[in-house]
């Protein structure tokens, strides 16, 4: 059997504005939960991470990535010496470095 003409206009209405815009709110919402959860922190902690490495010196004792403790012996523009052991120094990349356990003091004025 074929569809009346009648029957066949009694679709769906169509939809409003008012209907499209609420249905991207859900979507809006589960980015901004999105960003204040996880992109917000992350951007933080990433932050803090770079000026931990831009304010590395000589006689800090740092921690790497892959576990390693040691003592700035010397910092360079993309590396970092570290002393693992008497006389055992490695390069290790500034970004690597997870940690700093212990800051040198910063050399007092002349007072």
């Amino acid at each position: 059997m074929f569809v009346s003409p009648a029957f066949a206009q009694a679709a769906a209405p169509a939809a409003g504005g008012g209907a499209a815009f609420a249905q991207f709110i859900p979507l809006i919402l589960v980015f901004l939960i999105m960003y204040f959860l996880i992109m917000r922190p992350q951007q933080k902690k990433m932050k803090l991470h770079r000026q931990m490495i831009e304010t590395l010196k000589k006689g800090d004792t740092v921690i790497t990535q892959g576990g390693i403790i040691g003592k700035v012996m010397a910092v360079r523009d993309d590396e970092v010496e570290v002393e693992i052991a008497q006389g055992v120094r490695i390069r290790v990349v500034r970004p690597t470095i997870a940690q700093v356990v212990n800051r040198t003091a910063p050399a007092a004025a002349n007072a």
